[in-house]
């Protein structure tokens, strides 16, 4: 079975670098344009991990964290967000509303590929 990641990322740049880093591990990833697209995503079946761009995702990436960490199937998925280093309270934000790791930009993009195959080390940075 092929590893799935969902991407809630807008900028082409940043999805780019996620999309070739999944197919060089030999992962599909989904990149969702909205809420609805991200439910349809999920109902085809439960991803091996999701990352979320906590700055620039059209979703409201608080309530999606939440929405996440609730839904039975999800729960156990692990959810990735990633952030400017100057935004703590969004970093705060984010990990009360349950995401696994949030992670500056920087790091998460340079542990990209351990990221993805849940091999990464980094610790999330507590505000």
């Amino acid at each position: 079975m092929i590893r799935t990641v969902i991407a809630v990322i807008d900028d082409m740049f940043l999805a780019s670098k996620v999309r070739a880093t999944a197919k060089a591990l030999g992962m599909l990833a989904v990149f969702p344009r909205g809420l609805d697209s991200l439910r349809h995503s999920i109902d085809d079946g439960v991803p091996d991990i999701i990352v979320v761009d906590l700055q620039h995702a059209k979703l409201d990436p608080i309530a999606l964290g939440s929405e996440l960490k609730t839904n039975e199937r999800l729960k156990a998925v692990p959810v990735v967000g990633f952030f400017s280093h100057v935004e703590a309270e969004l970093q705060r934000k984010a990990v009360q509303a349950g995401y696994d790791q949030v992670l500056p930009r920087s790091v998460f993009f340079g542990e990209l590929a351990n990221v993805l195959s849940g091999e990464s080390k980094c610790e999330s940075k507590k505000a």
